[in-house]
Protein backbone atom coordinates (compact mmCIF):
# COMPACT_ATOMS: atom_id res chain seq x y z
CA UNK A 1 0.00 0.00 0.00
CA UNK A 2 1.19 3.60 -1.48
CA UNK A 3 1.12 6.05 1.88
CA UNK A 4 -1.13 8.99 2.09
CA UNK A 5 0.30 12.04 4.19
CA UNK A 6 -0.80 15.29 4.46
CA UNK A 7 1.09 18.55 4.19
CA UNK A 8 -0.41 21.21 6.09
CA UNK A 9 0.70 25.01 5.74
CA UNK A 10 -2.00 26.25 8.31
CA UNK A 11 -3.62 28.44 5.99
CA UNK A 12 -4.95 31.74 7.69
CA UNK A 13 -8.37 32.43 5.46
CA UNK A 14 -9.55 36.29 4.70
CA UNK A 15 -11.55 37.12 7.45
CA UNK A 16 -9.66 34.47 10.31
CA UNK A 17 -6.65 34.67 11.94
CA UNK A 18 -3.47 32.49 13.08
CA UNK A 19 -5.42 31.10 15.90
CA UNK A 20 -8.15 29.86 14.23
CA UNK A 21 -5.79 28.51 11.93
CA UNK A 22 -3.84 26.48 14.30
CA UNK A 23 -6.93 25.45 15.96
CA UNK A 24 -8.16 23.51 12.48
CA UNK A 25 -4.51 21.97 11.68
CA UNK A 26 -5.08 20.31 15.05
CA UNK A 27 -8.54 19.37 14.57
CA UNK A 28 -7.31 18.30 10.92
CA UNK A 29 -4.64 16.05 12.60
CA UNK A 30 -6.82 14.63 14.45
CA UNK A 31 -9.09 13.44 11.78
CA UNK A 32 -6.44 12.34 9.38
CA UNK A 33 -4.70 9.83 12.40
CA UNK A 34 -8.29 8.69 12.64
CA UNK A 35 -8.40 8.08 8.50
CA UNK A 36 -4.84 6.35 8.43
CA UNK A 37 -2.88 9.24 6.87
CA UNK A 38 1.35 8.32 7.84
CA UNK A 39 2.30 11.58 8.17
CA UNK A 40 1.56 15.08 9.19
CA UNK A 41 4.20 17.49 8.16
CA UNK A 42 4.00 21.09 9.03
CA UNK A 43 6.24 23.80 6.44
CA UNK A 44 8.46 26.58 7.42
CA UNK A 45 7.16 29.78 5.60
CA UNK A 46 7.93 33.24 6.50
CA UNK A 47 6.11 36.70 6.21
CA UNK A 48 3.04 34.90 4.27
CA UNK A 49 -0.04 36.25 5.64
CA UNK A 50 -1.67 33.22 4.57
CA UNK A 51 0.60 30.66 6.24
CA UNK A 52 0.51 30.33 10.09
CA UNK A 53 3.15 27.06 10.59
CA UNK A 54 6.05 29.77 10.57
CA UNK A 55 7.39 28.29 14.36
CA UNK A 56 7.20 25.11 12.85
CA UNK A 57 8.80 23.07 15.30
CA UNK A 58 5.91 24.65 18.13
CA UNK A 59 3.60 23.51 15.56
CA UNK A 60 4.19 20.24 15.36
CA UNK A 61 4.64 19.97 19.01
CA UNK A 62 1.28 20.88 19.73
CA UNK A 63 0.09 18.32 16.58
CA UNK A 64 2.20 15.83 18.13
CA UNK A 65 0.63 16.55 21.84
CA UNK A 66 -3.27 16.21 20.32
CA UNK A 67 -2.64 12.61 18.51
CA UNK A 68 -1.12 9.68 19.48
CA UNK A 69 0.28 7.37 16.47
CA UNK A 70 0.45 9.86 13.27
CA UNK A 71 4.09 10.32 12.51
CA UNK A 72 4.67 14.27 12.67
CA UNK A 73 7.44 16.45 11.27
CA UNK A 74 8.67 19.23 8.63
CA UNK A 75 8.32 18.86 5.53
CA UNK A 76 10.17 21.01 5.57
CA UNK A 77 12.82 23.32 7.91
CA UNK A 78 14.68 25.20 5.85
CA UNK A 79 18.08 24.69 7.04
CA UNK A 80 19.77 28.25 5.58
CA UNK A 81 17.62 29.95 8.08
CA UNK A 82 18.96 28.37 11.27
CA UNK A 83 22.03 27.00 13.15
CA UNK A 84 22.06 23.53 12.60
CA UNK A 85 23.07 23.00 16.56
CA UNK A 86 19.36 24.92 17.38
CA UNK A 87 17.42 22.43 15.13
CA UNK A 88 18.80 19.46 16.73
CA UNK A 89 17.94 20.75 20.12
CA UNK A 90 14.57 21.43 18.77
CA UNK A 91 14.07 18.05 17.38
CA UNK A 92 15.83 15.94 20.03
CA UNK A 93 13.29 17.41 22.35
CA UNK A 94 10.27 16.54 20.06
CA UNK A 95 11.55 13.17 19.67
CA UNK A 96 12.24 12.68 23.30
CA UNK A 97 8.73 14.33 24.03
CA UNK A 98 6.94 12.11 21.30
CA UNK A 99 9.21 9.04 20.62
CA UNK A 100 9.69 6.94 17.48
CA UNK A 101 6.90 9.83 15.54
CA UNK A 102 8.65 12.88 14.57
CA UNK A 103 9.98 13.36 11.12
CA UNK A 104 12.59 15.87 10.02
CA UNK A 105 12.68 16.82 6.31
CA UNK A 106 15.04 19.60 5.52
CA UNK A 107 15.59 21.94 2.06
CA UNK A 108 17.65 24.83 1.32
CA UNK A 109 15.55 27.52 0.28
CA UNK A 110 15.03 30.25 3.02
CA UNK A 111 10.45 29.96 2.14
CA UNK A 112 11.09 33.63 2.41
CA UNK A 113 12.26 36.58 0.71
CA UNK A 114 15.89 37.70 0.68
CA UNK A 115 15.40 40.49 3.75
CA UNK A 116 13.12 37.80 6.07
CA UNK A 117 15.13 35.52 5.26
CA UNK A 118 18.58 38.15 7.30
CA UNK A 119 16.18 38.76 9.74
CA UNK A 120 15.84 34.92 10.28
CA UNK A 121 19.63 34.34 10.64
CA UNK A 122 21.85 37.48 10.77
CA UNK A 123 24.89 35.51 10.95
CA UNK A 124 24.61 35.02 7.07
CA UNK A 125 22.60 31.67 6.17
CA UNK A 126 23.99 30.84 2.99
CA UNK A 127 22.10 27.85 0.86
CA UNK A 128 25.33 27.22 -0.88
CA UNK A 129 26.77 25.95 2.33
CA UNK A 130 23.44 23.63 2.77
CA UNK A 131 25.48 20.47 2.69
CA UNK A 132 28.16 21.39 4.69
CA UNK A 133 25.29 22.41 7.56
CA UNK A 134 22.93 19.37 6.63
CA UNK A 135 26.61 17.30 7.45
CA UNK A 136 27.04 19.46 10.59
CA UNK A 137 23.02 18.49 11.97
CA UNK A 138 23.50 14.98 11.28
CA UNK A 139 26.59 14.73 13.47
CA UNK A 140 24.56 16.21 16.74
CA UNK A 141 22.50 13.40 16.22
CA UNK A 142 25.14 10.28 16.11
CA UNK A 143 27.20 11.71 18.42
CA UNK A 144 30.93 10.39 17.39
CA UNK A 145 33.34 10.35 19.96
CA UNK A 146 35.15 13.33 20.94
CA UNK A 147 32.76 15.74 19.92
CA UNK A 148 32.35 18.81 22.19
CA UNK A 149 29.61 20.51 21.48
CA UNK A 150 26.58 18.18 21.85
CA UNK A 151 23.12 18.23 20.78
CA UNK A 152 21.33 18.11 24.65
CA UNK A 153 18.56 16.47 23.72
CA UNK A 154 19.56 15.06 20.57
CA UNK A 155 22.87 13.10 21.05
CA UNK A 156 22.14 8.92 20.04
CA UNK A 157 18.64 9.91 18.92
CA UNK A 158 17.40 8.02 15.45
CA UNK A 159 15.32 10.79 13.92
CA UNK A 160 14.49 10.21 10.25
CA UNK A 161 15.77 12.94 7.94
CA UNK A 162 15.03 13.75 4.86
CA UNK A 163 15.68 16.00 2.03
CA UNK A 164 13.22 17.93 -0.14
CA UNK A 165 13.83 19.59 -3.44
CA UNK A 166 12.13 21.46 -6.15
CA UNK A 167 15.35 20.86 -8.47
CA UNK A 168 17.90 18.91 -8.96
CA UNK A 169 20.54 19.75 -5.81
CA UNK A 170 18.54 17.93 -3.59
CA UNK A 171 17.85 14.72 -5.54
CA UNK A 172 22.52 14.10 -5.51
CA UNK A 173 22.56 15.51 -1.95
CA UNK A 174 20.01 12.42 -1.07
CA UNK A 175 21.63 9.92 -3.42
CA UNK A 176 25.26 10.75 -2.21
CA UNK A 177 23.86 10.58 1.37
CA UNK A 178 21.48 7.72 1.23
CA UNK A 179 18.63 9.16 2.53
CA UNK A 180 14.70 9.22 1.47
CA UNK A 181 13.86 12.15 -0.97
CA UNK A 182 10.76 13.99 -1.00
CA UNK A 183 10.18 16.53 -4.51
CA UNK A 184 7.72 19.62 -4.64
CA UNK A 185 5.64 18.65 -7.45
CA UNK A 186 3.00 20.18 -6.56
CA UNK A 187 4.32 23.25 -7.12
CA UNK A 188 7.59 22.68 -9.14
CA UNK A 189 6.69 19.65 -11.54
CA UNK A 190 9.34 20.61 -14.03
CA UNK A 191 11.94 18.84 -13.14
CA UNK A 192 10.07 15.92 -11.07
CA UNK A 193 11.28 13.47 -13.25
CA UNK A 194 14.99 14.42 -13.80
CA UNK A 195 15.24 14.57 -9.96
CA UNK A 196 13.89 11.19 -9.93
CA UNK A 197 16.20 9.64 -12.31
CA UNK A 198 19.37 11.41 -10.86
CA UNK A 199 17.91 10.30 -7.37
CA UNK A 200 17.39 6.41 -8.02
CA UNK A 201 20.51 6.07 -10.74
CA UNK A 202 22.69 7.61 -8.07
CA UNK A 203 21.62 6.32 -4.51
CA UNK A 204 23.75 4.80 -2.40
CA UNK A 205 22.77 2.54 0.46
CA UNK A 206 23.17 3.58 4.20
CA UNK A 207 22.50 2.56 7.51
CA UNK A 208 19.28 4.73 7.18
CA UNK A 209 17.97 2.80 3.72
CA UNK A 210 19.05 0.44 1.90
CA UNK A 211 17.10 1.53 -1.59
CA UNK A 212 15.45 4.56 -2.85
CA UNK A 213 12.56 5.86 -1.24
CA UNK A 214 10.33 8.68 -2.65
CA UNK A 215 7.68 10.76 -1.63
CA UNK A 216 5.84 12.82 -3.96
CA UNK A 217 4.11 16.00 -3.35
CA UNK A 218 0.50 16.58 -4.92
CA UNK A 219 -2.75 19.03 -4.77
CA UNK A 220 -5.82 17.02 -3.96
CA UNK A 221 -9.29 18.93 -3.70
CA UNK A 222 -12.01 16.26 -3.36
CA UNK A 223 -15.52 16.95 -3.30
CA UNK A 224 -18.98 15.47 -4.29
CA UNK A 225 -18.51 16.72 -7.76
CA UNK A 226 -15.86 17.70 -10.37
CA UNK A 227 -17.61 21.18 -10.45
CA UNK A 228 -17.61 21.17 -6.48
CA UNK A 229 -13.89 20.72 -6.75
CA UNK A 230 -12.82 23.05 -9.22
CA UNK A 231 -15.25 25.71 -7.10
CA UNK A 232 -12.93 25.16 -3.99
CA UNK A 233 -9.73 24.97 -5.51
CA UNK A 234 -9.86 28.52 -7.13
CA UNK A 235 -8.86 29.71 -3.94
CA UNK A 236 -5.61 27.86 -4.08
CA UNK A 237 -5.18 29.08 -7.63
CA UNK A 238 -5.77 32.99 -6.37
CA UNK A 239 -3.26 32.72 -3.96
CA UNK A 240 -0.89 31.26 -6.27
CA UNK A 241 -1.76 34.54 -8.54
CA UNK A 242 -0.80 36.80 -5.64
CA UNK A 243 1.89 35.16 -4.61
CA UNK A 244 3.30 35.46 -7.83
CA UNK A 245 2.32 38.93 -8.56
CA UNK A 246 3.98 40.33 -5.28
CA UNK A 247 0.53 41.13 -3.26
CA UNK A 248 0.26 37.65 -1.49
CA UNK A 249 -2.39 37.96 1.25
CA UNK A 250 -4.77 35.36 3.36
CA UNK A 251 -6.36 32.57 1.61
CA UNK A 252 -9.27 34.26 -0.37
CA UNK A 253 -12.70 32.44 -0.56
CA UNK A 254 -13.55 30.67 -3.65
CA UNK A 255 -14.32 32.37 -6.70
CA UNK A 256 -15.50 30.91 -9.75
CA UNK A 257 -14.94 33.91 -12.27
CA UNK A 258 -11.14 33.80 -10.77
CA UNK A 259 -9.33 32.03 -13.91
CA UNK A 260 -11.81 34.29 -16.57
CA UNK A 261 -9.80 37.16 -15.38
CA UNK A 262 -6.09 35.97 -16.01
CA UNK A 263 -3.83 37.18 -18.60
CA UNK A 264 -3.13 34.32 -20.88
CA UNK A 265 0.49 33.94 -19.46
CA UNK A 266 -0.72 34.11 -16.30
CA UNK A 267 -3.37 31.20 -17.20
CA UNK A 268 -0.35 29.40 -18.56
CA UNK A 269 1.81 29.71 -15.48
CA UNK A 270 -1.11 28.25 -13.26
CA UNK A 271 -1.72 25.56 -15.08
CA UNK A 272 2.39 23.95 -15.44
CA UNK A 273 3.12 24.79 -11.98
CA UNK A 274 0.34 23.61 -10.08
CA UNK A 275 0.31 20.61 -12.85
CA UNK A 276 0.47 17.92 -10.83
CA UNK A 277 -2.83 18.30 -9.02
CA UNK A 278 -5.72 15.66 -8.30
CA UNK A 279 -9.38 17.93 -8.21
CA UNK A 280 -12.57 16.32 -8.74
CA UNK A 281 -14.99 13.82 -7.31
CA UNK A 282 -13.41 10.75 -5.98
CA UNK A 283 -13.09 9.01 -9.54
CA UNK A 284 -11.72 11.93 -11.09
CA UNK A 285 -9.43 12.16 -8.12
CA UNK A 286 -8.46 8.54 -7.89
CA UNK A 287 -8.00 8.46 -11.73
CA UNK A 288 -4.91 11.47 -11.08
CA UNK A 289 -3.84 9.58 -8.41
CA UNK A 290 -3.07 6.05 -9.70
CA UNK A 291 -1.87 7.96 -12.83
CA UNK A 292 1.16 9.89 -11.29
CA UNK A 293 2.09 6.73 -9.59
CA UNK A 294 1.98 4.78 -12.39
CA UNK A 295 4.12 7.49 -14.00
CA UNK A 296 6.39 8.15 -11.32
CA UNK A 297 6.79 4.67 -9.29
CA UNK A 298 6.36 7.35 -6.21
CA UNK A 299 6.46 5.01 -2.73
CA UNK A 300 4.74 7.96 -0.87
CA UNK A 301 2.13 10.43 -1.62
CA UNK A 302 1.72 13.81 0.46
CA UNK A 303 -1.51 15.63 -0.01
CA UNK A 304 -1.40 19.68 -0.32
CA UNK A 305 -5.19 20.89 -0.05
CA UNK A 306 -5.32 24.40 0.32
CA UNK A 307 -9.37 25.18 0.73
CA UNK A 308 -11.30 28.07 2.38
CA UNK A 309 -13.41 26.35 4.17
CA UNK A 310 -12.71 23.90 7.05
CA UNK A 311 -15.28 21.63 6.96
CA UNK A 312 -15.10 21.31 3.70
CA UNK A 313 -11.11 20.63 3.37
CA UNK A 314 -11.89 17.99 6.05
CA UNK A 315 -13.95 16.35 3.74
CA UNK A 316 -11.89 16.56 0.99
CA UNK A 317 -8.99 14.86 2.65
CA UNK A 318 -11.43 12.27 3.87
CA UNK A 319 -12.95 11.60 0.47
CA UNK A 320 -8.77 10.78 -0.42
CA UNK A 321 -8.46 8.73 2.39
CA UNK A 322 -10.48 6.19 0.94
CA UNK A 323 -8.55 6.37 -2.29
CA UNK A 324 -5.74 4.88 -0.92
CA UNK A 325 -6.95 0.96 -1.33
CA UNK A 326 -8.21 1.51 -4.74
CA UNK A 327 -4.39 3.29 -5.78
CA UNK A 328 -2.89 0.46 -4.07
CA UNK A 329 -4.88 -2.74 -5.85
CA UNK A 330 -4.55 -0.47 -8.94
CA UNK A 331 -0.75 -0.72 -8.39
CA UNK A 332 -0.08 -3.89 -8.02
CA UNK A 333 -2.07 -5.26 -10.41
CA UNK A 334 -0.55 -2.73 -13.11
CA UNK A 335 3.02 -4.41 -11.29
CA UNK A 336 1.90 -7.75 -12.25
CA UNK A 337 0.95 -7.30 -15.57
CA UNK A 338 4.05 -5.54 -15.98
Amino acid sequence: MIPFSILDLSPIVEGGDASRALQNTIDLARHAESWGYHRYWLAEHHNIPSVASAATSVVIGAVAGQTSAIRVGAGGIMLPNHAPLVIAEQFGTLESLFPGRIDLALGRAPGSDPMTARALRRGGGDADTFPQDLLELMSYFTAPDGQRVKAIPGAGLRIPIWILGSSLFGAHVAAELGLPYGFASHFAPALMMDALAIYRQRFRPSETLDRPHVMLGINVVAAESDEDARHLFSSHQQAFVNLRRGTPGPLPPPDDRFTGTLAPHERAEIDHTLSVTAIGSTDTVHAAIAALVARTGADELIMVSQIYDHAARLRSYELTAALRDRVASQTANALRQG
